[in-house]
């Protein structure tokens, strides 16, 4: 697009290969998010100096902070997002649940707590179990299911301190748990006036409330009730005057046929590559424009979905000993490429994953004309995909993608636990295999 970029990083990102491709890069403080990427004064500073005029947040840390969009406000610079208003009212779970229930939207049943008794009574009232959740923030990051009432005022104090740390709220409320639904998604795309939607991703597969693989269209999805839920996250949007890229996230209760609103994600999402494969468009484009103020250069019946993508998140982590982080050096990173195959990652040969944020390694997408044929490339390109020096999840994408259970598609969220008791034998003969060849090569 011609704009000039400047990376703004920690000291354990100095080397990161987005630091090495901006055009400019400033240190923003030391590896601690709240002492370098939750660090608004650090980050305004790095604008200042280098004369920008906007700031990306990316789809981490502040990138749904109403006080940050003030900030930049304030400081005479772009926040390339939503409004602060519209981050208040969405960035804050409860607001958006009272929002969605304003808009016409159904929400899953639950309500703020702020004390462990007033969660029991709110448990009680709803039906366990019942899902505690972070206000603010997202990535599954304070989020905890309780069966067992007796466990909910520990829980809920876990759920509390995790969520200060990850964004400095320590906020929760309950929801109803629903056991047997999917995580389907809506990108919206508005400009304050003009609000479309760009189709649905489903996001069911999951381990631990993170999202694993994404697939866009959502499969096995009725038509009435895929186009119920475009409806409503329009209807969502424009209930907001919505600027800027957003995701409305819906369950859908696979048992009665019915949805409800979860929450909306008030920026660019990780998975918005699948959303671009099937439309053609540059959603970071898109949202960069409308942050200039430009009004939508097109409208709903512009957009045409073709075809079927999915998105399989490669972490730096050991399958075999309970997912647990995998940091250290990238002796070898090879990638595969070619039609319908792209590679989102800031990962090389020499690279040295930090241990210090998300595992997050790359974002391997492929691209078919249906959804047989994407999982086919998809399986082709997991083959291609090596990665030496740490562990990584490959080889539980390669067993997934290949299940019958996931080719059938439209599988719930608690697919992924079914899944891994079955392949748990072959993790750990692949796991074994895998440490022998090291050991062999030295």
């Amino acid at each position: 697009m011609g704009i000039r970029t400047v990376a703004v990083h920690s000291t354990a990102d100095a080397d990161a290969m987005h630091v090495r491709l901006a055009d400019e890069s400033i240190c923003i403080g030391p590896p601690p998010a709240r002492e370098s990427y939750l660090n608004k004064i650090a980050i305004l500073s790095a604008a200042t100096i280098s004369g920008a005029d906007a700031i990306h947040p990316g789809y981490g840390f502040l990138s749904e902070n109403a006080s940050m969009a003030r900030a930049c406000c304030e400081a005479g610079l772009i926040f390339i997002g939503p409004t602060e208003a519209q981050l208040a009212g969405i960035g804050d779970k409860l607001k958006a649940r009272e929002h969605a229930l304003a808009a016409g939207i159904p929400v899953v049943p639950g309500g703020t707590v702020t004390s462990a008794q007033a969660a029991l009574k709110l448990g009680n009232k709803i039906g366990w179990p019942v899902l505690i959740k972070a206000v603010s923030g997202g990535g599954g990051r304070g989020m905890k299911p309780v069966s067992d009432p007796a466990q909910l005022p520990h829980t809920m104090e876990l759920a509390m301190a995790e969520a200060d740390a990850a964004f400095g709220d320590s906020r929760v409320y309950l929801e109803k748990y629903i056991a047997v639904g999917r995580h389907v998604e809506v990108q919206i795309l508005g400009d304050g006036t003009n609000i479309i939607h760009l189709g649905t991703r489903d996001c069911s597969i999951q381990r631990r409330y993170q999202k694993l693989i994404e697939e866009a269209p959502a499969p096995e999805l009725p038509e009435d009730l895929r186009a119920s839920l475009h409806t409503a996250a329009v209807k969502f949007g424009r209930h907001l005057a919505y600027r800027g890229l957003g995701t409305v996230e819906f369950l859908v209760d696979k048992d009665k046929g019915e949805f409800y609103f979860l929450e909306m994600n008030a920026r660019i999402q990780v998975e918005h590559p699948v959303t671009e494969a099937i439309t053609g468009l540059d959603l970071v484009a898109k949202q960069i424009a409308v942050a200039e103020g430009r009004p939508l250069s097109l409208c709903q019946e512009d957009v045409q979905f073709n075809g079927h993508a999915m998105e399989c998140r490669i972490n730096a982590e050991d399958c075999s000993n309970d997912f647990h982080p995998s940091p250290g050096t990238v002796n070898a990173a090879v990638f595969p490429a070619g039609r319908g195959i792209r590679i989102d990652t800031h990962i090389e040969t020499g690279s040295v994953v930090s241990p210090f944020y998300d595992s997050l390694l790359a974002k391997l997408i492929v691209h078919a004309d249906d959804r047989p044929g994407a999982i086919a490339r998809m399986v082709q390109a997991l083959d291609v995909c090596h990665l030496e020096g740490i562990h990584t999840n490959v080889i539980m994408h390669r067993l997934l993608i290949e299940d019958a259970e996931f080719g059938r598609g439209g599988v719930d969220t608690g697919y992924f636990n079914r899944f891994m008791g079955q392949a748990m034998t072959r993790i750990f003969e692949h796991a074994a295999a895998t440490a022998a060849r090291e050991a062999r090569h030295g």
